[in-house]
């Protein structure tokens, strides 16, 4: 059997063909291992049948459904690429991506009409428009999915990648410029599942609830994962906390991947205790650092939170903390996962003491193969077999990992480092603030100083001082805040990340002295 990532569908659907594969949740649709396997043949033949071959990219954008999974499983089977854009994301955003990655072919939902009609009407390589949903409601530009997929034929394609040949181009979120396509394998997509499954406590037959955006290696991975493993993907469009705890009750949901701003609505939603979530184990947390003070309140919540961390580039693993560590550790991302290699490093590319600050390097083989059209770019991010990842850490005699921030958003004030994440762990702990995110403010005095932007809770009231007044005593001097600003929400990418390179240009100082 050839190393290809449609294969595991082929595989599971001849050796479990009657098995729950996947679960629509908003849709109320169900499909096994054999129903999946047929449809994303058909899928192949459809796209065949359009002149789609091996090397070609198709991308998608879709919502997490049937549409996406079988179109990734069939894309695979016939060694086209797949590019999922996220759709939230403005034409001229996804025009630089259909144009980079050189995409012939996009699929897209119906309720991205607008967008994919601004998109037609703009200069790009796609040459076959195909759109779901009602398929008779195309435009003269789009083919109906249903229509080119009901009729084709269910046999499987000729296997037409493995291996090393591309099977995804995943962007970047584009924060300090242009966003980049990192390239992933057949082979880093199979050891990035090795990884997970040995790294986590993975099960056969886990149900695993998604609902993170599908342009995301956090639904990317376990999408694949659970399929080699012979799990339930349990799927939703959008995140929805109510429908979130309804259907971990309804379908009894194992395991599931949440980033730190859903971790918080969902300790927040106030009718959660009316749900029975026992059969969750655990929930995995990562594209982002989880504040101490939420860590703290889930001890109570009865469900393990793994905190982990990971990048694109990596299709997601990177370090992992222990069941055993949660409770010792509890601000920490883990140790290395299985399969991989984590340093933390300084300029030189030398290890940095243990809980010194340095730069995080990774090596495993679920290292992206690069940058797609970026050589300079994949040679300034692969060294010597290490991926550098732009993200600042410290590691303890144990080798468990601290996340502190990116290198970019780190602030020197006065020849000090100042890690935002520190300053935002203390004031995420003041009972009125809902959200902050630090940023550095020029100085003349200081050469930057930082400055909190704050959303307060629903109906409180707070001023800037007491803000300030509250971080005395509880870090540096030079670490309080010279600055407050309060907004209505925090601007955050597709991953819950802060986008302060928004914040940044919003609020562009000088900081006050």
């Amino acid at each position: 059997m050839r190393n290809n990532v449609g294969l595991f569908l082929t595989k599971r659907a001849y050796l479990n063909p009657n098995l729950e594969a996947l679960v629509e949740v908003e849709r109320r649709r169900r499909f096994t291992y054999a129903e999946l396997n047929t449809r994303a043949n058909r899928t192949a033949s459809a796209l065949l049948s359009k002149g789609v071959k091996a090397g070609d990219r198709v991308a998608l954008l879709l919502r997490t459904g049937v549409e996406f999974a079988e179109t990734y499983f069939a894309l695979a089977k016939m060694g086209a690429l797949l590019v999922p854009l996220n759709w939230r994301l403005v034409p001229h955003e996804l025009e630089f991506m259909l144009r980079d990655s050189g995409a012939s072919v996009l699929i897209y939902d119906p309720e991205f009409d607008a967008t994919a009609k601004a998109l037609h009407e703009r200069e790009t390589p796609v040459q076959t428009w195909i759109r779901t949903g009602n398929r008779n409601s195309c435009s003269g530009f789009a083919e109906s999915y249903d229509t080119l997929t009901h009729k084709a034929p269910s046999g499987e394609p000729d296997i037409r990648a493995a291996d090393d040949d591309p099977l995804l181009i995943v962007y970047t979120s584009g924060t300090t410029g242009l966003p980049k396509g990192a390239i992933h394998t057949h082979k880093t997509m199979t050891w990035a599942c090795f990884t997970w499954i040995l790294s986590i406590d993975f099960r056969r037959y886990d149900r695993m609830l998604l609902f993170a955006p599908p342009f995301h290696v956090g639904v990317l991975l376990p999408l694949t994962l659970l399929i080699h493993l012979g799990g339930t993907n349990v799927v939703m469009r959008s995140f929805d906390i109510a429908r979130v705890f309804r259907a971990i009750e309804q379908e009894k949901i194992t395991a599931t991947f949440a980033v730190p701003t859903m971790l918080q609505l969902m300790i927040d939603y106030p009718e959660r205790q009316e749900y029975d979530c026992s059969s969750l184990r655990w929930i995995l947390v990562g594209a982002g650092v989880v504040p101490r003070v939420l860590i703290s309140r889930y001890s109570t919540f009865g469900t393990v939170i793994l905190q982990d961390y990971g990048t694109t580039e990596s299709l997601g693993p990177a370090t992992i903390i222990s069941p055993e560590e949660v409770g010792k550790k509890p601000d920490s991302a883990g140790k290395a996962c299985f399969h991989t290699d984590v340093r933390v490093v300084d300029e030189q590319g030398k290890n940095v003491d243990p809980n010194r600050i340095g730069e995080v390097v990774v090596r495993a083989p679920h290292v992206m193969k690069g940058y797609w059209n970026r050589p300079e770019a994949t040679a300034e991010a692969i060294r010597d077999g290490w991926l550098y990842t732009g993200d600042l850490a410290n590691m303890d005699e144990d080798g468990c990992i601290y996340i502190r921030d990116r290198k970019k958003d780190m602030i020197i004030s006065g020849g000090e480092n100042i890690y935002p994440v520190e300053i935002e762990n203390v004031l995420l702990a003041h009972p009125r603030i809902k959200e902050v995110a630090v940023i550095g403010l020029p100085s003349t005095q200081w050469g930057e100083s930082p400055a909190a932007i704050v959303v307060a809770k629903e109906g409180k009231r707070l001023s800037a001082e007491e803000v300030i007044a509250y971080c005395r005593g509880k870090m540096a001097g030079y670490k309080i805040p010279r600055a407050v600003e309060f907004v209505e929400e925090i601007p955050r990418s597709a991953t819950g990340k802060a986008q302060k390179h928004l914040l940044r240009a919003r609020f562009p100082g000088p900081a006050p002295q």
